[in-house]
C-alpha cells in the first residue's frame, strides 16, 4: 500500500464521531450556496429595472434560459463528484463562484447579466447545493435523517441573512459592494474550510458510517431496517420510482423560484416596501429553522413518501394565503406556511434519494436530480413575469400553479421504493 492510500486510512481522533463536523461544513455549504440562489438574487431585481430600464419580463427570461442552461449540465458535476472526490469540489467551486460575484459587480447590460445568472445558477444554486446532498449521505445511514435536518440549517441561515443583508449592503454601499462582499466571504471563509476539514467518506479515515463500530450495522438504514442499496444512474432510471421522484424534485423548484423571484413586486402591489418583502423571506427562514429538526426526527420515523404527498397540501395553503392576503398579519401568515413547507421538503428531499438508490453512487444521481430540479427553478420566474406583464398581477398565475402541487402529491404516495430484484 502506498503513502497515499495509508494517510487516507488514518484515523482522526475527535472526542465525537467526525461525520459531525462534515455536516456542519456542508451547512457552511449550503449558507455560500446563498449568492446563487432566488431569495438573494431577487433582491437586486428591482435596482436592475429601474437603474437600467429592463423590463421584468426580459430580465426574467434572461434568468430562466440561464438556470435552464445550468441545470442541464449538472448531471456531468454530479459524475466530476463521483470521480474526483467532495474534498477538491468544496475547494474550487467557491473560488469559482467568488470571481462570479466580482463579475456581477461589474454588469451593466443585459448580456453581462445574463453570463452572471448562468454561472450564478451553476456553481450557487446547482453545484454548492449537490456536494453537501451527497456528502452527508456518505458519512449517515441510521442517523441519515438527523443528520440532513442539521445540514438544512445552512440553508435555512441563507435564506434568512442574504436578502435583509443583501439589501442593506445595495441601500448603503451599492450593488457593486455588494456582490464583492460574497466575494471576499467565499474565496477567503469557506474555500479554506473546505480543503482543511472536508474527507470524502468515513472509510478514508478509518471510520464507519454514523460511527458505529462494526461491519454489519452499517449497512442498514433507518427506513425499513433493510440492507442500504446501491444503484448505478443507469439502473436508477429503470425504475418507476426514480421518474416519479424527479417530478416532486420539479415543482417545489419551479413555484418557489417564480414566488421568490418576484417577491418584492407582489409585496409591492399590495402596498408595502422591499424592505418588508426582505422581511417576509427571513420570517419563512426563521421558521424554517426549529421545524428541520422536527422533520429529521420524522423521516427517521415515517416513511418519506408520505412526508412528501402532505407537504404539498401545505404549499398549497401558502399559495392561496398569498393570493388572498390583505394585510401584514396574512402575509405572515404565508411566510410561517412557506417556511414549514420548504423545511420538510428540503430535508425529505435530501433522504428520499439514498435511502431508495444507495450511496455508492449518488453523485450521479443527484447530479441528475439537481439537473431537474434547477430546469424546474428554470420554468418558474417566467410566466409570473410574463403574467405581471399582461395582467398587471399575479392572482392568475398563482391559481394555475396550485395544480402542481396537488399532482406532486399523487406522484409521491405512488413513488414506492424500487425493489432490487426487478432493477437487476
Amino acid at each position: 500500500m502506498d503513502c497515499t492510500k495509508l494517510n487516507q486510512q488514518k484515523t482522526i481522533k475527535t472526542p465525537f464521531f467526525y461525520g459531525w463536523v462534515i455536516v456542519f461544513i456542508g451547512a457552511m455549504g449550503l449558507f455560500f450556496s446563498g449568492p446563487g440562489q432566488t431569495y438573494s438574487v431577487s433582491v437586486f431585481i428591482n435596482s436592475y429595472v429601474d437603474g437600467f430600464g429592463w423590463s421584468r419580463t426580459m430580465i426574467s427570461s434572461l434568468y430562466s434560459v440561464a438556470t435552464l442552461i445550468s441545470g442541464l449540465t449538472l448531471s456531468y458535476v454530479g459524475k466530476l463528484i463521483d470521480k474526483i472526490g467532495h474534498r477538491k469540489m468544496i475547494t474550487a467551486i467557491p473560488i469559482i463562484l467568488g470571481s462570479v460575484c466580482l463579475w456581477m459587480s461589474f454588469v451593466a447590460n443585459p448580456i453581462m447579466i445574463f453570463i452572471g445568472f448562468l454561472f450564478l445558477r451553476l456553481f450557487g444554486q446547482g453545484t454548492m447545493c449537490l456536494i453537501p446532498y451527497t456528502l452527508i449521505p456518505q458519512w449517515f445511514i441510521r442517523r441519515r435523517g438527523f443528520a440532513l435536518s442539521l445540514l438544512a440549517i445552512g440553508s435555512v441561515l441563507g435564506s434568512a441573512v442574504f436578502p435583509p443583508l443583501n439589501n442593506y449592503l445595495i441601500v448603503r454601499m451599492g450593488v457593486g459592494f455588494a456582490w464583492r462582499f460574497w466575494t471576499m466571504a467565499l474565496m477567503g471563509l469557506m474555500a479554506p474550510l473546505g480543503w482543511f476539514l472536508v474527507r470524502n467518506k468515513p472509510e478514508d479515515i478509518g471510520l464507519l458510517p454514523d460511527g458505529e463500530k462494526n461491519i454489519d450495522e452499517k449497512n442498514r438504514i433507518s427506513d425499513g431496517d433493510i440492507k442500504e442499496r446501491s444503484l448505478t444512474l443507469k439502473e436508477a432510471m429503470k425504475t418507476r420510482a426514480f421518474w416519479l421522484m424527479l417530478f416532486c424534485m420539479v415543482i417545489p423548484s419551479m413555484i418557489n423560484t417564480g414566488l421568490i423571484f418576484h417577491m418584492v413586486s407582489m409585496v409591492e402591489i399590495k402596498g408595502y416596501s422591499s424592505t418588508f418583502a426582505a422581511s417576509l423571506l427571513s420570517i419563512t427562514a426563521i421558521v424554517q429553522f426549529p421545524l428541520t429538526f422536527l422533520a429529521g426526527y420524522l423521516l427517521d420515523k415515517v416513511k418519506v413518501r408520505y412526508v412528501k404527498s402532505v407537504n404539498y397540501w401545505i404549499l398549497i395553503g401558502a399559495m392561496g394565503m398569498l393570493l388572498y392576503a390583505k394585510n401584514q398579519q396574512m402575509l405572515f401568515v404565508y411566510a410561517v406556511l412557506h417556511g414549514i413547507f420548504v423545511a420538510f421538503d428540503s430535508v425529505s428531499t435530501g433522504v428520499w434519494w439514498p435511502n431508495y438508490f444507495g450511496r455508492k453512487h449518488l453523485g450521479s444521481i443527484r447530479g441528475c436530480s439537481m439537473t431537474a430540479i434547477v430546469i424546474g427553478s428554470a420554468l418558474g420566474p417566467l410566466p409570473f413575469g410574463f403574467a405581471y406583464d399582461l395582467f398587471h398581477g399575479y392572482k392568475e398565475i398563482i391559481w394555475m400553479m396550485m395544480v402542481i402541487p396537488a399532482l406532486g402529491s399523487i406522484a409521491a404516495v405512488i413513488a414506492t421504493p424500487p425493489k432490487m430484484n426487478k432493477v437487476r
